[in-house]
């Protein structure tokens, strides 16, 4: 069976994209459609109390940019990097002119501060984190109440003046957090591990720093038993689908998927359902949903055939059109039942995710609006396998893409 860390990271080893939960059946088909299922019934366990859960939760900071601090194995210097760090040829920066020689503007400015103070914690090995904020916290009155603010990206984080935590991000030159840590005698050889122990880290006063674990001091996110007992029905439903699936046609299918590249790459299902929910628009009828996915293949070809200018272009392009819509016909029914198991994990997520969601976290989060702050929830959370050390990601996609498209960004300002 195939296991959590292939699931979720890249052929490396590295942390560098997270899947939603639901897409695993699309991406890893059976294997992956088991593995999802398995990690909400993991999760049930965990909030109904249960201490065979074997699932770990953090939150999910809509910070940026992500961020690598650590030691460089091949010479002992500490570093700060972009994604770039596993790089064939990485990009690190160790001091301030290699900053210079690479970033300008506002990165040049965070980088540097991140370089000058990440510096001083005693990081071994390498970790990846959230910025969230440098010089850029703002004092801000909401609702008559006076905030710490930052916004790295779409969330504004708001902590209160008057609280402790307001004292220490008032007196800080830089925040982070901490998510992932990397172990390996080279960096191109590092893998990934969820989570970050920063018990071990020192703790300058000029640096705010917090691991992203989920953090519920009252207790007020166990389920109830009516709670339970609706994600267990759900979860009923959603093993009875998977059971109708045609793995050996879904394998064909993936193959398929797969065969997508280049000028026709849109024509995906995954570009399909993505743009339903950037569109705000929830799939409700699977068979409606896989009769729509025949004609986003044949409109994402027709889009190349208009492009090409060449009578040869063109009738090359009417050909694949041709063959692809002939071959993804005979999957649309397969495809109801994947689209239909994929409805059930994400009202099964969702009745999760709204218990998350219940239980207040270290600051207040909303989005910038044209008619002021609008309160809303943490961008979503990433569940962790213990065993494996592999993980997806929870979020509420319909309330995410919705902020992501109305709220006004940190760089609108």
């Amino acid at each position: 069976m195939i296991s959590f860390r292939e699931l979720t990271e890249d052929k490396g080893g590295k942390n560098l994209h997270l899947e939603h939960l639901e897409d695993e059946i699309i991406n890893y088909g059976v294997d992956g459609g088991r593995a999802a299922l398995n990690f909400l019934r993991s999760l049930r366990d965990m909030l109904a109390g249960a201490s065979r859960s074997s699932v770990n939760m953090t939150v999910k900071w809509d910070g940026a940019p992500a961020i690598f601090a650590g030691i460089d194995p091949s010479d002992d210097k500490f570093f700060v990097a972009k994604k770039s760090v596993f790089n064939v040829n990485p990009k690190l920066y160790k001091t301030e002119a290699e900053i210079d020689d690479d970033l300008s503007g506002t990165l040049n400015s965070k980088f540097k501060i991140a370089l000058q103070e990440f510096s001083k914690l005693g990081i071994k090995g390498v970790l990846q984190g959230d910025l969230m904020f440098t010089d850029d916290v703002e004092k801000t009155n909401i609702d008559g109440e006076g905030f710490y603010t930052f916004q790295p990206n779409t969330i504004v984080y708001a902590v209160p003046v008057d609280s402790k935590l307001g004292s220490i991000i008032n007196k800080s030159k830089i925040g982070i957090v901490w998510h992932t840590t990397y172990t390996g005698a080279a960096l191109e050889d590092m893998k990934a591990s969820f989570g970050v122990n920063i018990s071990g880290l020192r703790n300058p006063s000029s640096v705010w720093m917090d691991d992203a674990t989920y953090k519920d001091t009252a207790g007020n996110s166990t389920f109830t038993s009516t709670e339970t007992e609706k994600v267990t029905a759900i979860l009923s439903d959603v093993g009875k689908t998977f059971q109708r699936i045609n793995g050996p046609k879904l394998r064909k299918f993936i193959a398929l998927q797969e065969s997508m590249t280049g000028a026709i790459a849109g024509a995906s299902l995954k570009t399909y359902n993505n743009s339903k929910v950037r569109a705000g628009e929830k799939i409700k009828q699977p068979n409606q949903h896989a009769k729509g996915y025949e004609k986003w293949v044949e409109i994402s070809i027709q889009k190349q055939i208009d492009k090409v200018k060449s009578p040869a272009g063109k009738k090359k392009y009417e050909n694949i059109q041709k063959e692809y819509m002939r071959e993804v016909r005979k999957y649309t029914g397969m495809l109801v039942q994947v689209i239909t198991f994929q409805n059930l994990l994400v009202d099964a997520k969702m009745v999760i995710v709204k218990k998350l969601n219940s239980v207040k976290g270290l600051t207040d989060t909303f989005i910038k609006t044209a008619n002021g702050f609008k309160v809303t929830n943490p961008e979503g959370y990433v569940a962790i396998d213990r065993v494996s050390g592999g993980a997806v990601k929870l979020v509420d996609r319909m309330e995410f893409s919705f902020n992501n498209f109305t709220a006004i960004k940190a760089w609108d300002k």
